[in-house]
């Protein structure tokens, strides 16, 4: 389908399909919104996260991993 005819074709349908037309753009526009962009957001260095060594200095979990296999 050419661009040229889009206006026509979708003017020539009924109103009822005429507006699950705009619904399904709609949709097509929320789906594929275009996400925050990168750039704009501070980037954040894994390491100065709050979490991190949140756990520091636990005598119960030396050893991470038989920590967790002991828990299971």
């Amino acid at each position: 389908m050419r661009q040229d005819n889009l206006w026509q074709n979708f003017n020539d349908l009924p109103p009822e399909a005429q507006k699950q037309v705009m619904d399904f753009i709609s949709f097509l526009q929320a789906r594929y919104k275009p996400s925050v962009k990168r750039k704009n957001r501070k980037a954040v260095r894994m390491r100065d996260e709050a979490f991190i060594g949140i756990w520091r200095g636990r005598e119960d979990i030396q050893d991470s991993v038989k920590w967790v296999r002991d828990l299971r």
